[in-house]
């Protein structure tokens, strides 16, 4: 691990969440912000949990392991009339304010946009005064790379209704990095019916995603996976192969085979220099590198990325279809002088950005009582809800089929505004008639449609050029607590590292009651529906129809 995070294993324990209907915290949105907190630890859930990273590289639950216990402790006193304020993983204060206010309001990894650098970032937290939160990791909803996969699943099924007749059948798609976030392509690729071939150069990862059923397969070397995958991709069978390189590696290999993928993207932790390993060097050297000469490390890795994006740009000519997937590779490629960097899109503008006018994006819902039938029913009662939504059927029956829970049990699913407050209503109903076994926990992806300041993800290429305006994700933030969310964070970075996005987060717990019934109404009517109206003030004519279609009122709409 980095050298910045040395100090946080001490007092390193297992985490594992409390399961059940019985409370150690004076009110159930308490409860499921210590709940979630711990989850997020969990060692089914987390990539290095001994460090309190959860995902992405170094992306932190809380800043220290005494952080963490002031957290907890903190989280168990608190009354229904207080709020617990979050600095960067670390609690700094309890204040009185009312019933519906969020328990915890959290920030994190947030700086001046004029000292928002790496090397300033890396120095506050060498020194203990900053954790990076990632989006879900400090804000206490990750759910582990089950949580990511829908969102996957939407890209690489629109991918195929654009370029390849809505069908990845009998197609190749070549990736890397199975981390937290990347571990989710093979699942979503075959899902789509694709051949899938990642590479990672950590094996532990792709052991890892083979253990869990998101990885089909471990070839033994390099050319014997491509040769796997070209097989597969002429019988037509949907199956993901995992080989232990680097993502340059592969890509040069391709090459000189004269292969020609039918996609090909890439979730390296390129958003994080001294998370992304340099060519030429196995996980073991690197992370002594990184110990003796963080600087040279560096160096080392955003030239690696140029090359990376090389290849990338190379495949794209040859003619695979080929796109970033929000991890600022280009971005890092480009500043160190690779000009023609961003000659391939993002996944947002090139696959999701129509979704997130009509304020859809990714719906994630966990059960506190840690009983996999509530999920289940859930499941079930979503697709009675909605049984227009084909769609949202096909995926909540692959998911329950193919997809296993880590931690907690969980689910994610893509709802639009005018959805997910009738999907909180119902959650909240099942809790109070007992139907579920203990109250649920609503959160949602920060990948959201307006809760993110994005320009290299999200929000790139916007109609209007709004890309880097962050008023966005502040304003969702406010509205959150103002509807009442059980907790709310906003954080820099996010996936795309230091300096490059800000990001909202909310949460809000359904336990049955006439109150909270009230607040998951607010809450989740208010939150797509600032997705809605970021759309339309950009000038997309799908998110003016939706304004008016759902009664928005826009003062000044755009002509």
């Amino acid at each position: 691990m980095v050298s910045i995070l040395s100090s946080s294993s001490v007092g390193a324990r297992p985490v594992r969440a409390a399961r059940g209907s019985v409370r150690t915290c004076k009110t159930w949105q308490a409860e499921a912000a210590l709940r979630m907190l711990m989850n997020n630890l969990d060692p089914e859930v987390a990539e290095d949990p001994n460090h309190l990273v959860v995902y992405g590289g170094r992306g932190q639950a809380a800043r220290s392991w005494a952080a963490f216990d002031a957290i907890v402790r903190e989280l168990v006193a608190l009354e229904s009339d207080q709020t617990l304020l979050v600095q960067s993983g670390k609690p700094v204060g309890v204040l009185r304010t009312h019933d519906d206010a969020p328990r915890v309001l959290i920030a994190n990894s947030n700086l001046v946009p004029h000292w928002a650098t790496d090397e300033h970032f890396d120095d506050l937290a060498r020194r203990g005064l900053i954790m990076f939160g990632q989006m879900t990791a400090g804000s206490w909803i990750y759910i582990g790379t089950q949580g990511i996969v829908q969102g996957t699943y939407e890209t690489f099924a629109e991918c195929a209704r654009q370029h390849f007749r809505g069908s990845l059948r009998g197609r190749l798609l070549v990736t890397a990095g199975a981390g937290g976030m990347g571990g989710a392509q093979p699942l979503a690729a075959t899902m789509n019916e694709a051949v899938c071939l990642i590479a990672d150069v950590d094996a532990s990862r792709l052991e890892r995603r083979r253990a869990s059923g998101y990885l089909d397969e471990i070839a033994a070397g390099l050319d014997a996976a491509i040769d796997r995958a070209l097989s597969e991709r002429a019988a037509g069978v949907a199956v993901s192969i995992g080989v232990a390189v680097d993502a340059l590696t592969l890509l040069q290999r391709l090459l000189d085979r004269g292969v020609l993928p039918d996609i090909v993207t890439d979730q390296t932790p390129a958003h994080d220099i001294l998370s992304y390993v340099p060519a030429g060097h196995s996980v073991e050297s690197a992370a002594r590198l990184r110990d003796s000469d963080a600087k040279s490390y560096a160096e080392q890795s955003l030239d690696t990325m140029v090359q990376h994006v090389q290849k990338l740009v190379e495949l794209k000519r040859r003619g695979a279809v080929v796109f970033d997937y929000g991890n600022n590779l280009r971005a890092r490629a480009e500043q160190r002088g690779f000009a023609e960097a961003f000659e391939f899109p993002g996944f947002v503008p090139a696959y999701i950005r129509p979704q997130f006018c009509l304020g859809r994006g990714p719906f994630r819902f966990v059960a506190l009582s840690g009983d996999v039938r509530d999920i289940e029913l859930m499941d079930r009662e979503l697709i009675r809800l909605f049984p227009e939504d084909t769609g949202l059927a096909r995926w909540l029956s692959l998911a329950g089929e193919r997809i296993q829970h880590q931690g907690l049990p969980a689910r994610i699913c893509w709802l639009g505004l005018g959805q997910r407050q009738r999907a909180g209503l119902l959650f909240n109903d099942l809790v109070r008639r007992g139907a579920l076994r203990a109250p649920i926990v609503i959160g949602r992806d920060h990948l959201d449609c307006g809760s993110v300041a994005s320009p290299y993800r999200e929000t790139e290429g916007m109609l209007d050029g709004t890309d880097a305006v962050s008023d966005w994700p502040l304003l969702n933030a406010l509205v959150a607590t103002a509807s009442g969310a059980s907790w709310v964070s906003l954080h820099h970075g996010g996936g795309v590292g230091i300096g490059y996005s800000q990001h909202a987060g909310q949460v809000i717990v359904a336990d049955g009651t006439p109150e909270a019934a009230g607040r998951l109404l607010r809450v989740l009517t208010n939150d797509p529906a600032l997705g809605v109206l970021r759309h339309a003030d950009a000038g997309y004519a799908e998110a003016s129809a939706a304004a008016a279609q759902h009664g928005l009122a826009i003062p000044m709409a755009p002509r």
